[in-house]
C-alpha cells in the first residue's frame, strides 16, 4: 500500500520593521497553501533609540525562539520624505537583520510595492486593502492590526516567490515595465 507522506510545512516569519512598532507575522506553507500561525507587534517604550533597538532585538529573538521559522522575509527600506524617520527606520531594520542573522536564518527582502502587488494585485494599495486581503487569504476571524497585517503580507509574498507565484511584469508602451496583475504559475 502506497501511503502519501504529509508535505512538510515551511514556516515563514515576516517582519515589518519600525522604531516604535515592529510587526511580525508567522505562516506555515504546506504545499502552496499558507496557514496562519501567529502575528503581533513589538511595541517599544519611550526612551533613547538604542534602548528601543534593544527591545526590538529582544522581541524578535523571543518570536524566533517561540515559533522556530525556517526562513525570514523583511521589507526593504524605502526613501522617506523625512531623513530622520528614514534613518530610524533603517536602524530598526538593521537591528532586525542582525537578530535574524544571529539566529542563523536566511533572509529575503521585498520592496513595499512588490508586497502590496503580491497580496492585493495593486502596488499602490493602502494599509486597509492589505489588511483586508491578508484577512481573506489566511481566512482569519478578525482583522490584524496594520503592522501585523503588513508583516503577514511580507510572509505571504515570500511564500508566493518561493512557488513562482509573484505577478508577472510585461513591457508597456515606451519600454517601461508594468505589472499586469496576473499570477505566474
Amino acid at each position: 500500500m502506497d501511503e502519501k507522506q504529509p508535505v512538510p510545512a515551511i514556516r515563514i516569519l515576516g517582519i515589518d520593521p519600525g522604531s516604535r512598532i515592529t510587526g511580525y507575522g508567522v505562516i506555515d506553507l504546506v504545499g502552496v497553501k499558507p496557514h496562519y500561525v501567529s502575528s503581533g507587534c513589538i511595541r517599544t517604550t519611550d526612551g533613547p533609540l538604542e534602548q528601543r533597538l534593544a527591545q526590538i532585538y529582544a522581541g524578535l529573538s523571543e518570536v524566533v525562539g517561540l515559533h522556530r521559522p525556517n526562513t525570514v522575509a523583511i521589507e526593504r527600506v524605502f526613501m522617506a520624505k523625512n531623513p530622520d524617520s528614514a534613518l530610524k527606520l533603517g536602524q530598526a531594520r538593521g537591528t532586525a537583520l542582525v537578530c535574524i542573522a544571529n539566529h542563523g536564518l536566511n533572509i529575503a527582502e521585498y520592496a513595499a510595492r512588490q508586497i502590496k502587488q503580491a497580496v492585493t494585485g495593486q502596488g499602490g494599495a493602502d494599509k486597509s486593502q492589505v489588511q483586508h486581503m491578508v484577512t481573506a487569504i489566511l481566512q482569519l476571524s478578525s482583522t490584524p492590526q496594520a503592522d501585523a497585517a503588513d508583516a503577514l503580507a511580507i510572509a505571504l509574498t515570500h511564500a508566493y516567490a518561493g512557488h513562482g507565484l509573484l505577478p508577472v511584469s510585461s513591457t508597456a508602451r515606451g519600454g517601461r515595465r508594468r505589472s499586469t496583475g496576473r499570477w505566474r504559475l
